[in-house]
């Protein structure tokens, strides 16, 4: 599929399994204050990290089609389970930038003193080639040790970011790499840094806590500069939201982790 009429006025497309994409989207909308931004949050769908790799790629396809019929002229997969399993897919399918997610193993490498640094990612990303791949080209001399966090997605989609279930999922999955001594953590799943005070609270002062939303934004600046398509306007831009979800449900999430009252429409079938 090509897409037609591309030009730097038309909006962004940002798509996620549910809300934790909304995270990389705070820090596009930073970096990219006069662009116009879609999302969607396949919430009806969510988590993808207990799908299938058919599974997710086949909803990344139909999202991106999505996308690209309200004339977007960049996607970005803000899910690290999506782009392991689907953005090579969408490269070979769409004529546009295509910005994916990348655990940020390389800053975490760089920042440690001891030599150790966490994961916290879904089970799919884990496993998947871009994480062993990460794994091979910085592990030489650190130690990475990844940790799977099932049932944090589902704690993020219920809008549950400090309560007492949501704190015993992540002192199970913390605790075990402070106690190996690790003194970074790298939030591997969009959906985390919504937990990121709590996880900070967990962890303690001394360990850094980060992940790759704001290089993603600035990654997807440089990939819009080269190609011209920056928006030349002075005035802010838009936002429009679409779930797969049930919309009442998503109106009042997406309103409390966007920090303002917003209206979220139904993703077509």
């Amino acid at each position: 599929m090509k897409l037609q009429n591309m030009n730097a006025a038309n909006p962004i497309g940002v798509f996620d399994s549910g809300v934790g994409g909304l995270s990389v989207l705070h820090e596009i909308r930073r970096a990219l204050p006069g662009e116009d931004l879609l999302y969607v949050a396949d919430s009806g769908h969510a988590p993808y990290g207990d799908k299938s790799r058919q599974f997710i790629e086949g909803r990344s396809t139909a999202i991106s089609e999505f996308l690209v019929s309200r004339n977007a002229k960049a996607i970005v997969v803000a899910c690290n389970t999506a782009t392991g399993a689907a953005v090579t897919t969408l490269r070979s399918r769409f004529f546009m930038p295509i910005i994916a997610m990348e655990p940020a193993v390389k800053p975490a490498v760089e920042h440690t003193k001891s030599g150790v640094i966490g994961v916290l990612a879904t089970s799919r990303t884990l496993a998947g080639d871009n994480f062993v791949k990460l794994f091979a080209r910085y592990g030489e001399d650190v130690e990475i040790l990844g940790q799977a966090c099932p049932g944090l997605v589902e704690q993020v989609e219920a809008g549950d970011l400090s309560g007492d279930q949501t704190r015993l999922l992540l002192e199970r999955y913390v605790l075990p790499l402070l106690e190996q001594k690790a003194d970074t953590l790298v939030l591997g799943c969009t959906h985390y840094p919504f937990l990121a005070p709590l996880i900070q609270e967990i962890a303690g002062p001394t360990v850094a806590v980060i992940d790759s939303a704001a290089a993603v934004a600035r990654q997807l600046r440089r990939r819009l500069e080269v190609g011209n398509l920056l928006a030349d306007r002075a005035e802010a831009g838009t936002e429009c939201f679409w779930t797969s979800g049930e919309p009442g449900k998503a109106k009042s999430l997406v309103s409390q982790l966007w920090q303002a009252d917003i209206e979220v429409c139904v993703l077509p079938d």
